[in-house]
């Protein structure tokens, strides 16, 4: 028995580390490496409905505790990736599918695409906080977000659906029960925290977007608070994200309520082996605390 495989939405991970979306890019080359690096499961950079550069850089800077971004969502269009799902089909572990529109007719043309291609999971990026046009409009109200996902629940076939929800509301544990009750089998939370940067010389934002999404170690207290009042609102399992670097980070996410554990700027920090370190280092953590499976740690602070 492997004490750290875990279950989500019907996939069977080795362990409960996920590639956060955004950070490794859509190409199969890019995902793999996260796969060989020990992630249980990956998922793809958001998948839009029409081709998208992005914002121009500068576009990403590092600063003292997290990471500062405005990618701004570049995505060839989800009619152009037919050879990137060919070769994702190669892959060893689950393949989670990011998708994002403009619109609620734009999430459900993507997903009805997407679903044919049989990805282990749809993830609804409904929380973007670094485009004009794509932002947060649909994860800041509950009838909003429940909105997106009725209609994408009615082409998404057999292919489960999670929503990825922001941390700049108030509302995110009303957003997450309304996304359950319209029939989301997941939730992800959560999305970056809107930041801003300064050069205090030039007197200039850093970044070109002048805003952008704060990911890294800063955010976990954060992400750990969202997790730890959605587990207690909603049935379905939730993937927590937001400054897992470590196997003590993945464990604290998972007492909170996580069924799995989404890193992102860990790769940054440690490398693209980021996954299975952070899996070996909750293994010693079990071993020395007498745990036997990492299912028995899912919302155990709660107990």
């Amino acid at each position: 028995m492997n004490p750290l495989g875990v279950s989500f939405c019907g996939s069977r991970l080795r362990n409960p580390t996920v590639l956060a979306s955004g950070i490794l890019g859509i190409t199969f080359n890019q995902l793999k490496r996260a796969e060989d690096g020990g992630a249980g499961a990956v998922t793809t950079k958001s998948i839009g409905p029409e081709e998208r550069v992005g914002n121009r850089n500068p576009t990403c800077v590092a600063l003292q505790h997290g990471m500062l971004n405005a990618m701004g969502l570049p995505s060839p269009g989800y009619e152009a990736m037919d050879d990137e799902w060919r070769q994702l089909k190669k892959m060893k572990v689950p393949v989670f599918a990011s998708i994002y529109g403009a619109s609620v007719e734009d999430f459900r043309r993507v997903a009805a695409y997407v679903a044919e291609k049989k990805p282990a999971l749809i993830e609804l990026n409904v929380s973007c906080p670094n485009t004009a046009e794509h932002g947060q409009v649909f994860g800041f109200e509950p009838s909003v977000a429940a909105s997106v996902v009725e209609t994408v629940k009615e082409v998404s076939g057999r292919v489960p659906v999670s929503v990825k929800l922001t941390p700049n509301t108030y509302k995110i544990v009303a957003v997450a029960r309304a996304c359950e009750e319209a029939g989301a089998d997941a939730i992800c939370a959560i999305n970056t925290v809107a930041g801003m940067a300064i050069n205090i010389e030039a007197r200039k934002p850093v970044l070109s977007f002048k805003k952008g999404g704060y990911s890294g170690p800063a955010i976990k207290p954060i992400a750990i608070r969202c997790v730890y009042d959605i587990y207690e609102a909603v049935k379905i399992p939730i993937l927590g994200v937001g400054g897992v670097t470590t196997g003590r980070d993945a464990i604290e996410m998972m007492q909170a309520g996580a069924t799995a554990v989404g890193i992102g700027s860990g790769v940054y920090y440690r490398g693209p082996n980021v996954f299975g370190l952070v899996a070996e280092e909750m293994r010693c953590w079990m071993h020395a605390n007498g745990v036997a499976s990492a299912k028995s740690l899912i919302g155990a602070a709660h107990d």
